[in-house]
């Protein structure tokens, strides 16, 4: 297998400033594990939940994932919700899909990723912290 990107984390001082932004008044959490497989087979990368969120129907969250990628050229990161909880409770991330662009690593913010999530279905749905809630997908662009 071709190895085309590399998970790494953002800077503890960009994670903690992103983080306050989106949440203000809330105390900083440690870095989530890095995004990795669950499984030889599995096409994406499990993304983890960097605190416990909790989502009514029709809430959205925008969470810091403390993550970034190094991406070769000619490919592209997709991140999508995880299908069990989309499929479950109708998560969908606000731009439908992510696109994650291989420049992105040398952004002014570090290239820090960030996941907008919506529970657009008719009932809660909680993430508890360190769960995998959405997957990113490398595809040749």
């Amino acid at each position: 297998m071709t190895r085309v990107a590399r998970f790494m984390r953002v800077s503890p001082e960009r994670f903690a400033q992103d983080w306050r932004d989106a949440f203000p008044g809330e105390a900083v959490p440690e870095f989530p594990a890095l995004p990795r497989r669950a499984t030889a087979g599995s096409a994406g990368y499990d993304f983890f939940a960097p605190r416990a969120f909790q989502l009514a129907p029709g809430e959205t969250v925008k969470l810091p994932t403390g993550v970034r990628a190094r991406i070769e050229p000619g490919w592209v990161l997709m991140l999508f919700p995880r299908s069990g909880l989309g499929f479950k409770y109708r998560l969908r991330l606000d731009n439908t899909v992510g696109i994650v662009d291989a420049d992105y690593f040398g952004a002014k913010n570090e290239g820090h990723i960030f996941v907008k999530l919506t529970n657009t279905g008719d009932r809660p749905l909680s993430v508890a912290a360190g769960e995998a809630f959405c997957q990113g997908v490398f595809v040749e662009s």
